[in-house]
This record gives structure tokens, C-alpha cells and sequence, in this order.
């Protein structure tokens, strides 16, 4: 028998100019909703009821008035979200990644910043060492940049698909 699919733990709040701003918890994003601080924008269909109200279940919802955000630090490099901006794929052989390796090693003077810094497999990890890449006449298939906008969101785990046309403003 198959089980109905549980409704997303998660929402993307949009802000009023549709910029994303953070993700909420979906009790949180219901009460968003049913304050009327903000509508839902994007569902998946299904509908979260009580005995006085049904609410979409929301996966993107917009806040009703703007609200003004101080500039963002940028998210540091950690293992959880250079991870996040490679997609889990090593950046030496495209194998499933579960750590992070440094460019240019940080025994050679190489700095612990976006740019320096890609995910990668155990193995290659390990190969690589403190050599550089024209040692090991290995090469990056990309440049390593910081993530943009909406991925600074999303330290707190993988997105949902319904956000990525929101996320990629």
C-alpha cells in the first residue's frame, strides 16, 4: 500500500518585492497565512484543514507588506554549504562528494574562501593531498565562486524544487 506523501516541513517566505528572505517551518508559514501577513504563492495541492479553516499547503508564500533587510553577511565556506553549491558532486571525478578539499592547500598558502574551496570524494581527496592540480595534471571543470542569493538561504538543508525558480533571481 502506498503512503500519501507527507506535506513539506519547510517554506520559502518571499518578500513583498519577491526577493526570497528566509525559510520558515510550516506551522510558522500557516500562521503567516492565516494572520493575513503573507499569501501563498505556490502549493502543492493539498489543502491543511481544522475544524474552522483550510489553508493550502504552502511551499512559497509572499508577505503582504515589505518588510527592509540590513545587508547579509556572506554564509562562510563550510563543509555543509560549499557541499550545497557543488551539488553533492566532486569536483575532480563528479563521484558523490562527502567532503571538502582546498584548491590551492592550505599548506601552501592557499585561504579558506569560496574560491578556493570545492567539494570532493574521499578518494580524490586523499590523491590529491597538499599537491597542486598542474602536479597531478588534474583540472577544475568550473571556477569556484560564492553562492548567489537565494543559496545563502539554505543553510539549513537541501531545497525544495518548487523553490528554484524563486531562488534563482
Amino acid at each position: 500500500m502506498l503512503m500519501p506523501a507527507a506535506p513539506p516541513r519547510r517554506s520559502l517566505v518571499l518578500n513583498a518585492s519577491g526577493e526570497p528572505l528566509c525559510v520558515v517551518t510550516m506551522h510558522r508559514a500557516v500562521v503567516l497565512v492565516t494572520t493575513g501577513k503573507a499569501i501563498v504563492v505556490e502549493t502543492d495541492g493539498r489543502m491543511m484543514r481544522s475544524p474552522s479553516i483550510a489553508v493550502p499547503v504552502p511551499l512559497v508564500l509572499c508577505l503582504a507588506r515589505y518588510v527592509a533587510v540590513p545587508r547579509r553577511r556572506p554564509v562562510p565556506p563550510t563543509r555543509r554549504t560549499v557541499l550545497q553549491r557543488d551539488a553533492h558532486r566532486c569536483a575532480y571525478c563528479e563521484a558523490t562528494a562527502d567532503t571538502v578539499d582546498h584548491v590551492l592547500p592550505r599548506s601552501r598558502g592557499g585561504r579558506h574562501e569560496w574560491t578556493n574551496v570545492v567539494a570532493a570524494c574521499a578518494r580524490c581527496n586523499h590523491r590529491k593531498a597538499d599537491h597542486l592540480l598542474v602536479e597531478l595534471g588534474w583540472e577544475l571543470p568550473f571556477t569556484p565562486l560564492p553562492p548567489r542569493g537565494g543559496l545563502a538561504l539554505l543553510a539549513a538543508g537541501p531545497p525544495e524544487p518548487a523553490w528554484e525558480a524563486y531562488l534563482a533571481a
